[in-house]
């Protein structure tokens, strides 16, 4: 039997720590605060740079174990393996930068960031996962929330760079290697699955919105903060009074719980929901078949579903009838909106084109994150930290905003949730096509705007998964959708921007200096290539992402036609 822990407060306390867990997991964002120290104390080229950042990228998004283990092991061994990822990983890298290990072969720095920013795919599956499954009825609000704060964590590190460790690489290192661990050990404890509420919460969706509020508000403070303290340069004292205002911010979720315990919330017997939940399956079932109500109201469900409910009731009528002849032996494949085996949605077609989409998406855009400080750099922006804040900022904008229209769209008017994948990935277009023509001032806009549409991906793919294919093996499922983060990485960044990048920049240097290890390109060349190659790749993406759309309409008519989600009955959980 699995051990969920009841009442209404837990979950809230649960979503409160994950908020932490959530921004220890953007721990792979900090790679181009200390790449400039690899490539110079390492004298590496760009080439090999960008190869480490897809060792980056590999590290955080190849998490096909966490999501296997996930269903096997409760969260807090999984937040353990993570700690104890960081702590190997970044602990090597430390050495090598701080220079306390001399002449590190390139493989094992290489190695040692994968197991580091591995760390980030065991830590933000085992809060996903468990936050999901927690509140299975708000998907969307809880995955652009967790994956809001995701994006913020960027700003989040680098306020600490610049105020507690001084611009220090090897501070940073060192950091991550130390402070992630002990703040896992802190609150894994309140990581842990509980008993989800399967009917409507008057006071869920002002708890939702409260968090919201504390994020936007988080996101707004860190990243005026770090443009002041660029303008300003405050004194010791004032940096470490906004370093204890954010994380006094950053404990703002758990007033949530705070707030549950001195004013309890009475639950009206119409609205409880006795529930047996079943270790090898997870699936919680209502206790009485007499107090089941419909999925859908017959008022409404005939004109919303149409000709798609039809077919589903025709097929699984022939079903048990032949089930009852005993013809059929095995059990029925399950319809889009149920729980899928992972080798069943591997040969479904939504299931690639969600990949292929989100692939475009995710892939030209970590593409420019992981090339930031030479994109700058090149166009005349030598200050990394306000261009990965405002990357950083603006990725929190779209992956808490794309979790609320989304949410509210297919609410309101069953509009599937991929509709805003391609909207953003045709504006990816536009900003890959700015990038390209090197216009004045222009990259603080385009930085901006790339962001906003590279946090939409996630906050999308993350409820359309599981909508589609259920929870039940969700950890598997998003982690193989995360795959297409590092190869986009891979053949994007190191195939494609590292040999543009070399190439232009050894046309620059005079002869005498081509045998310089570390050579730099400056100008628009230097990425020119590379940019109008994403904007190609994201207009196939978008063709990708309106097929995708309307083939997945109907099954958004059945699962909201009444308003609000409706769990099919093959996949409450």
């Amino acid at each position: 039997m699995v051990n969920l822990k009841a009442g209404t407060r837990p979950p809230w306390v649960g979503l409160g720590a994950a908020v932490w867990v959530q921004i220890a997991s953007g721990n792979a964002y900090n790679f181009p605060l200390y790449s400039h120290s690899l490539k110079s104390v390492l004298g590496f080229n760009q080439h090999q740079l960008t190869m480490l950042g897809v060792a980056n990228d590999v590290g955080e998004n190849v998490g096909l174990i966490p999501g296997i283990a996930c269903n096997k092991l409760p969260p807090w061994v999984i937040l353990l393996i993570g700690a104890l990822a960081c702590f190997f990983g970044y602990g090597v890298l430390w050495l090598a930068v701080s220079s306390k290990v001399q002449s590190m072969p390139y493989w094992l720095l290489w190695l040692a960031l994968c197991v580091a920013t591995n760390s980030s795919a065991w830590l933000s599956t085992a809060v996903l996962v468990t936050n999901m499954r927690n509140f299975p009825l708000s998907r969307g609000t809880v995955a652009g929330i967790l994956k809001g704060y995701g994006g913020i964590s960027a700003a989040v590190f680098t306020e600490i760079y610049s105020t507690l460790l001084r611009n220090s690489s090897s501070k940073l290192l060192m950091f991550l290697a130390l402070g992630i661990p002990v703040l896992c050990f802190i609150v894994m404890y309140f990581v842990r699955p509980c008993t989800p509420a399967l009917g409507e919460d008057s006071s869920e969706h002002a708890h939702f919105l409260f968090t919201q509020g504390a994020l936007i508000v988080l996101g707004l403070y860190v990243l005026s903060t770090t443009i002041l303290n660029h303008i300003f340069h405050f004194s010791a004292l004032i940096s470490n009074t906004i370093l204890v205002i954010m994380v006094v911010l950053l404990m703002a979720p758990f007033a949530i719980p705070i707030k549950m315990t001195f004013h309890r919330i009475r639950v009206s017997k119409p609205e409880m929901h006795h529930q047996l939940v079943e270790s090898s399956e997870s699936v919680i079932q209502e206790d009485s078949a007499d107090k089941t109500e419909p999925l859908l109201k017959s008022s409404s469900s005939a004109a919303a579903l149409g000709s798609f409910r039809e077919n589903v009731e025709a097929s699984e009528v022939a079903m048990l009838l032949a089930e009852g002849e005993g013809a059929v032996k095995k059990r029925r494949r399950p319809k889009r909106g149920e729980d899928f085996r992972f080798t069943e949605a591997l040969i479904k077609a939504d299931f690639w084109l969600l990949f292929f989409v989100y692939f475009v998406g995710v892939g030209s855009g970590v593409t420019v994150l992981n090339n930031l400080a030479q994109i700058g750099s090149a166009q005349g922006v030598h200050d990394t930290t306000i261009l990965l804040s405002l990357f950083s900022f603006c990725n929190f904008v779209g992956r808490l905003g794309g979790g609320i229209v989304s949410e509210h769209f297919v609410r309101s008017k069953t509009i599937p949730r991929t509709i805003w994948m391609t909207c953003t990935q045709v504006m990816m277009i536009i900003i890959y096509l700015l990038f390209a023509s090197s216009f004045d001032g222009i990259v603080y806009a385009a930085i901006a705007l790339l962001g906003i549409c590279y946090g939409v991906q996630f906050s999308i793919m993350i409820p359309t998964v599981s909508e589609l294919f259920g929870l039940k093996h969700f950890g598997l499922f998003y982690n193989f959708m995360s795959l297409g983060n590092p190869l986009g990485a891979f053949l994007f960044s190191g195939l494609l921007a590292g040999y543009v990048y070399d190439t232009e920049a050894a046309k620059q240097q005079v002869p005498n200096l081509l045998s310089s290890s570390s050579i730099s390109c400056s100008g628009p060349n230097c990425f020119r290539l590379t940019f109008l190659v994403l904007a190609g790749a994201c207009g196939f993406g978008s063709i990708l992402s309106v097929i995708l759309t309307m083939r997945i309409r109907p099954v958004y008519e059945m699962l909201y036609a009444g308003g609000s989600f409706r769990l099919p009955q093959a996949s409450i959980h």
